[in-house]
């Protein structure tokens, strides 16, 4: 496996440690032949969902001259589009991890699942740290060194490696597939199973990672497409990022 962690904003760098940044943990499974490319992120949930609500909401945080955002119109669009707000609502509820390797990751959206009998199930996947006590301390500063969580990552690495377990919740048939801004129903409850476990052994180098392009339309044979708005423009989004990365 390949895999990249990151840091909302495309800066894995900066200093992070215990903010509000979304982190990312994008990995591809298999080989040439047949593989998998699963992007996730560390919120069970994405910030819209149509296109058009996340252009709108972009747009509504556009700074204004003095470089800062106007808090007048970004309350007015969370006001008319209220669960724009599920996803800050869950981080500030949900303090990060002092690391990546401490950290859960979702794919926030639902995948249909077709088994060798033709038999389809909704499944969300869902990245979990194995024996973790990351936890974030009590009164934890929101913020360390710039470096904290790349150099956190190799010193684990270096004593040993990172582990995390792949699930997959299993959907049920009355279950939303179409909005990515909603959890399922009791989803942190629910069955799910257990694919695997992931284990990371070594870092790449930086030109590995710059020539590498995690793509979402690239799924294993009975893994499908999922059907919300938000994933079709990802998939469109990534294929022009490799294009103009090649």
């Amino acid at each position: 496996m390949l895999a990249r962690f990151s840091v909302d904003g495309g800066n894995q760098r900066r200093s992070d440690a215990g903010s509000p940044a979304l982190r990312g943990f994008s990995f591809r499974l298999g080989d040439a032949q047949h593989s998998s490319d699963i992007l996730t992120q560390s919120a069970p949930v994405h910030f819209a969902k149509t296109l058009s609500q996340m252009l709108a909401f972009l747009k509504a945080r556009l700074p204004r001259p003095d470089g800062t955002p106007d808090p007048l119109k970004i309350k007015a669009f969370s006001e008319a589009n209220p669960e724009t707000l599920h996803q800050a609502r869950y981080v500030a509820a949900h303090p990060q991890p002092p690391s990546f390797a401490g950290t859960s990751y979702w794919a926030v959206h639902a995948f249909p699942a077709t088994n060798a009998s033709s038999e389809t199930q909704f499944i969300k996947f869902k990245v979990a740290p194995v024996a973790s006590n990351d936890a974030p301390a009590k009164g934890q500063a929101r913020a360390r060194s710039a470096d904290v969580l790349h150099d956190d990552l190799e010193s684990r690495i270096a004593a040993g490696d990172i582990r995390f377990s792949l699930m997959a919740l299993l959907g049920r048939p009355d279950d939303p597939v179409l909005d990515a801004t909603i959890r399922w129903p009791d989803e942190d409850s629910r069955e799910a199973v257990r694919l695997g476990t992931i284990v990371i052994t070594a870092i790449e180098t930086n030109e590995m990672c710059e020539a590498s392009v995690f793509d979402p339309a690239n799924l294993a044979e009975g893994i499908g497409y999922p059907p919300d708005e938000i994933f079709a423009a990802r998939r469109a989004a990534y294929a022009m990022s490799l294009a103009q990365r090649r």
